[in-house]
């Protein structure tokens, strides 16, 4: 059990906002579940959502026990390109789920981080505070320590964790741009999102790296990390990524495409997507603290053919 105190600045607010706040390191959707099932008390009393909270109120949390709490620690190469007493930074190859979910609850980055480092048991899923489509390679951050934890959290809800995504996509680009687009659930394929009206605000950045004939190799930046949020805004605009199963729409090889390039787009059945670049600030140290990982093997010999066919 977690018991925390509602601090002043928060005197007013709903409880599930106020919530949301104390206990970063929870999803809303999780600590919603909670105060529906009674796992949430508020000086030793069961309350609503949309009750006001008052400042120095104690608020106890009783985690439920569900898959998540019993993830197996599992033997799974990591490719660690950082670690002190406090962080990890992973590179993650393409393929590799995050955590367990349904149809996934095993072999999991969560599943090897718990090999690598037992202790990692003690903190919510295993250190993991932001997370990377299954498809999507690229660097992520780890927290090893609680305090540790509280501090990625903060800077990830604050937006000053840099994250530089390349993204290839399907036609040519002549400049970068923002799309500010809300997303949500699409309204009949509840797997996939769309951009939507009644969405949760959604802002991307991005900039041309490299054109190509029919192909742009792109520079992403997200202000808001929203579920195939890069994916779905680029899809949206009319240029999806290469590869994308989900959002890029039937293969159209490129007029006069030589049997390389074709066999390659054939073949290359996930988004062309990689987190290159990630900057933090050290929870411990305070000092800036930057990673850049290279495009995987197979993305690297999918622009490389795309190069020499121009």
């Amino acid at each position: 059990m977690q018991i925390r105190e509602i601090p002043e600045q928060l005197a007013g607010k709903r409880l599930d906002q106020a919530l949301a706040v104390v206990f970063p390191e929870y999803s809303r959707s999780r600590l919603k579940l909670w105060l529906e099932h009674g796992r949430i008390m508020v000086d030793g009393i069961q309350k609503r959502p949309r009750d006001k909270v008052k400042s120095g109120e104690s608020v106890s949390v009783n985690p439920e026990l569900d898959h998540s709490d019993t993830v197996q620690a599992e033997a799974i190469d990591l490719d660690i390109v950082h670690q002190d007493k406090h962080i990890l930074v992973i590179n993650k190859p393409a393929g590799l789920v995050v955590h367990p979910a349904a149809g996934n609850w095993s072999g999991t980055l969560q599943n090897g981080l718990l090999y690598f480092d037992p202790a990692l048991s003690g903190i919510p899923r295993a250190g993991i505070v932001h997370r990377l489509d299954k498809e999507t390679s690229g660097l992520m951050v780890v927290a090893r320590t609680l305090e540790a934890h509280h501090s990625l959290v903060s800077q990830l809800q604050d937006k000053t964790v840099y994250r530089e995504y390349h993204a290839l996509v399907i036609g040519e680009m002549i400049s970068g741009s923002t799309i500010e687009a809300a997303i949500g659930r699409h309204s009949t394929d509840r797997k996939r999102f769309a951009v939507r009206d009644n969405g949760k605000p959604a802002v991307t950045h991005y900039r041309v790296l490299e054109k190509f004939h029919q192909f742009t190799l792109l520079r992403v930046q997200l202000e808001t990390g929203r579920t195939h949020q890069i994916r779905v805004h680029l899809a949206h605009i009319g240029y999806p990524l290469v590869g994308d199963p989900v959002y890029r729409g039937r293969l159209q090889v490129p007029k006069g495409a030589g049997e390389e390039l074709k066999t390659i787009l054939q073949q290359f059945q996930r988004q062309a997507l990689h987190a290159a670049k990630l900057g933090i600030i050290h929870p411990e140290t305070d000092q800036e603290l930057s990673w850049a990982a290279e495009h995987p093997e197979d993305m690297q010999k999918l622009i490389s053919i795309i190069r020499s066919n121009q």
